[in-house]
């Protein structure tokens, strides 16, 4: 089939579009510039101009296209996983997700499109007993920047499962690791693990679902056929940030990380970091595994231990 990619050139457009490619999709990469073409052609699909943020560039890119699925990875996230850092790219982060998909969807209603993928997430579930399925709502009462998140989130999903016309799909992917991401030993988080700048915070009890990139790619491209809805597309590791973290730090080479209470956690880096620290709630991907036939691999480094 036909597979039009938006966020053709972040950390899941990469390994997508190989995947689509291997699968014997006609597959296109939306880019913004000339200058982004040729690495979407090296990964063997066909590269498009269009600003996700110009509904009329994007209409006629779809519309030159028709293809049978869109598939939104666009993200605008920073290079570095600071919570300044967060903080300053998530005005950016929320327009490009929020206006490029309401773009997309237009675009797909008007061309007939049948078939619609939306990055989502697996790591914001609101408190509860054991991990979260698909069913749960987010922790739209968490810390302000989770909580802005979940809504935006839930807005996303919202707009993207709404339309009769469309089969649409929720990926809720868990946090990313492997090549192209914060979470590698040469990757921003390793190095900043090496310098000892990721404390566990409190009793780090926090749940974190995991996924390997290039699983989380693998997964996307068995959504094309699966039943319309929300999967988690996480590993079978959640674990407490006291956990990944000592055995990320080991793996990374880096001296154990040290300890800092909630308090100085929230004084040096605020109420966002506290929270993922201590109040994430893990995800299941029964459904996934059930559904999609999803099959990640353990988390790296605590598969090292």
């Amino acid at each position: 089939m036909k597979v039009f990619i938006a966020g053709a050139t972040g950390a899941i457009g990469r390994p997508l579009l190989k995947g689509l490619a291997l699968a014997g999709h006609a597959t296109f990469g939306m880019v913004r510039s000339q200058s982004s073409s040729a690495s979407v052609s090296a990964m063997g699909a066909e590269p498009v101009i269009a600003d996700a943020l110009d509904a009329a560039s994007v209409s006629s890119a779809v519309a030159r296209v028709r293809p049978d699925v869109i598939i939104n990875e666009l993200t605008s996230l920073p290079k570095h996983y600071t919570p300044s850092d967060m903080e300053a790219a998530a005005e950016a982060d929320t327009r490009v997700r929020m206006e490029g998909n309401r773009n997309l969807l237009a675009a797909a209603l008007q061309t007939g499109v049948r078939r619609f993928l939306v990055q989502s997430t697996g790591f914001w579930y609101a408190p509860g007993e054991g991990l979260a399925d698909e069913r749960e709502g987010f922790a739209f009462s968490a810390s302000p920047g989770v909580a802005a998140g979940t809504q935006r989130y839930a807005e996303l999903e919202a707009m993207t499962l709404t339309p009769p016309q469309l089969q649409s799909v929720a990926l809720r992917y868990g946090f990313f690791y492997g090549p192209g991401t914060w979470f590698t030993t040469d990757g921003d988080v390793g190095e900043q693990a090496r310098h000892q700048q990721v404390p566990i915070i409190g009793d780090g009890q926090g749940v974190w679902s995991w996924v390997h990139i290039e699983d989380a790619a693998d997964a996307t491209v068995k959504a094309l056929d699966c039943a319309s809805g929300a999967y988690n597309i996480v590993d079978d590791n959640p674990s407490e940030q006291r956990v990944w973290l000592t055995a990320f730090a080991r793996y990374c080479g880096a001296p154990e990380p040290p300890h800092v209470s909630e308090q100085q956690a929230l004084q040096a880096a605020g109420a966002d970091a506290v929270y993922y620290a201590t109040r994430l709630r893990g995800a299941s991907n029964a459904k996934a595994k059930r559904e999609l036939g999803f099959n990640p691999r353990p988390l790296e480094w605590l598969a090292t231990r």
